[in-house]
Formats: C-alpha cells, structure tokens, sequence
C-alpha cells in the first residue's frame, strides 16, 4: 500500500516583481514502511515538497493522499499520525530538554502516564538522559538536532518526516545520528520520508530515491536502478599492447558503455556473474599492462543527474 500519494503537485511563491514556480507537476508514491529520500541540487524544492507532503502548507493545485487521507482536506487527521523533525530545530529556549518534550507531547494529545511514558522513551532512545535539565539554549547543535529528533517519535508516528537530519552536524555526530534514524525506522516499522544534501547518507538509509532539480521530478528508483539508468556502474580501466575488438567487449551480458582510446580501454558495467571474467577474456591476444577498478556511488548520480 502507499503511505503517500501525490499527484501533480504545484507550488509558487510571490516575490518582489512576480510569482516563482518552485514545484510543478510533480507526481510519485511512497509505499508503506519504506525508506524514501528527496534530493536534489539547493533550490530544487525539496523543502517545500516536504513542507507540502508534512501539510505545513498547501500546494495551489494537485492532489495529495497520506495514509489513506486526503491530506488537503482532512489535515488534522493526518497530523495525528505524521511527525517531522528539522535540521534547523527551533524549540523554546529558556525550557529544559524535558520541558520541551512534556509540551511538545501535550500539543500531540499525550498526557499523564501515557505522557511520561513517551518521553522517557524519547529520551532513553536518542541518549539524552544527561541532558534532561539543560535548558535548550545551552545544547550543542548536536544535541539540538537529538531532541528534534526525540520530538518526533512521541506520537508513534506512522511516517516520520526527516529535513536534512545531519544538517551542520560533525562527522561523528551525522554518522550518530543515522545510526539512530537507522534503529528507529526498524524498531518501530515507520516509514520515513527525508531530504538530504549527503549522498553517502542517502544510500545507506533510503530503499529508493527521487530527484528534483528546478522544481520537477526528473528521476525516481533504488540507487541502483538511477545507477543503471545514466549507465553508472563499475568502472575498469585496462592498458594493454596489442590488438582488441571493442565490439566484442560490448557484447558482453552485463557491460553498459566502453570507451576505447589507442591502448586503453575503459568499461562500464553492471556486476552480474561472468560480466567481469568475459571482460578479461575479451584481451586474449593481447597483453595487459595495468588495470584498476573504481565503484561508483550516488554521488555520481547527483552529479550526472545535476548536469
């Protein structure tokens, strides 16, 4: 079943001199208990349609369906059942990491022992029982983005929304804390919903990605379908001496792309059985001199998808 469904979702801004598209027509599913990750170069739209998607505002034209609601009609039932946590979390200053928890559950309904309860869970989750009496003002980023974060799962959410979630963190910090997203989505079963400017984040964490870029969704799968899809693979370099048939190598069940220079040869391939054998056997003939192999990463999505 889809958690999410959005159906040509339209959004623009006034400035000064006329209106700016910031999404247009952007149409994609999320299916339940999945990992989903928004990216895209900065002012592609991500935070708006996250914004959109966490009925913080509303588009002017499209359709958005959230857990079997219609999320532009029936709001406040899905708020029950939404949370979201920023990478600019903005809580009251002068109030205890435990004062912020105690109002944030009451405004999601939770009180007494059910209030308790949920709050010593956040806390115990996220690592914050040194901290409950410090006032917010007095945190470190990290620990601010960790009660952002506990914020979050107070109502048991049934879809978490995430916006840049390791936004200014160090890197031990970043790496805590998608251990924690990490542990979280498969304690609770939850699907989750982020943005991210991180591409070794978005691969370790998310089941399948979609890219913005100017405000259009431009390409949507697993990591591995946007790697196929720019013909981005396993990348093996071979400088030989002899002769060689390219077409031969081309051939080959598994090779997406070969460039052939006088002496050098680069291929591109997807790592299927026998795919990196039949390249070898492909230089028979001739003598190999070097060779090295490089992987490819969602970097080089973002990049090619970027350009």
């Amino acid at each position: 079943m889809a958690a999410l469904r959005a159906e040509r979702i339209c959004k623009s801004f006034r400035g000064l001199f006329k209106r700016k598209e910031v999404l247009h027509q952007v149409s994609l599913s999320i299916e339940e208990g999945e990992v989903f990750g928004i990216l895209g170069p900065n002012g592609a739209g991500k935070t708006t349609l996250m914004s959109i998607f966490s009925t913080l505002i509303r588009p002017d034209d499209g359709k958005l369906e959230v857990l079997g609601f219609d999320a532009l009609r029936d709001t406040h039932a899905v708020r029950e059942r939404i949370n979201i946590s920023s990478g600019n979390p903005n809580f009251p200053w002068s109030l205890t990491v435990r004062e912020n928890l105690n109002h944030s559950g009451m405004l999601y309904g939770l009180y007494g022992r059910d209030l308790a309860r949920s709050v010593d869970e956040a806390i115990s989750s996220f690592e914050l029982e040194a901290h409950v009496d410090s006032k917010f003002e007095t945190l470190s980023t990290g620990l601010k983005q960790r009660v952002s974060l506990a914020k979050s799962i107070l109502n048991r959410p049934e879809i978490l929304f995430l916006d840049e979630p390791t936004s200014g963190l160090d890197p031990e910090m970043a790496m805590k804390t998608r251990a924690l997203i990490h542990r979280i989505y498969q304690e609770e079963k939850i699907t989750v919903v982020l943005t991210t400017h991180y591409m070794p984040e978005a691969e370790e964490l998310c089941d399948r990605i979609a890219f913005l870029r100017e405000g259009k969704l431009i390409a949507l799968g697993t990591p591995g379908e946007l790697k196929r899809a720019l013909k981005i693979g396993d990348r093996i370099f071979i400088d030989y001496e002899g002769e060689i048939d390219p077409m031969c190598l081309r051939i080959i069940p598994g090779v997406m792309d070969v460039r052939h220079s006088r002496g050098r040869v680069e291929v591109v391939f997807d790592r299927t059985e026998g795919t990196l054998g039949g390249i070898i056997r492909a230089f028979v003939g001739a003598e190999i001199l070097d060779m090295g192999l490089e992987k490819p990463d969602l970097e080089d999505v973002f990049l090619e998808l970027a350009r």
